[in-house]
């Protein structure tokens, strides 16, 4: 069963300079507006569940 993407709370971070594309700005911003998250506490959350679910994917070595 796929785990449910959670809006996180936010995290202890270190700054790192990245481009977005507008609209994919725009659907975070629309995504956390409410909630007690920032922008870049939700793209590291989901960064983690991309790499988690690319271990999980990825095919066992022996």
């Amino acid at each position: 069963m796929a785990r449910k993407f959670k809006i996180p709370a936010i995290p202890k971070t270190t700054p790192k300079n990245i481009r977005f594309p507008n609209d994919v700005i725009e659907d975070v911003e629309k995504a956390i507006q409410g909630t007690d998250s920032t922008f870049s506490a939700f793209v590291i959350a989901a960064t983690k569940w991309a790499l988690e679910s690319l271990e999980e994917d990825a095919p066992e070595n022996g």
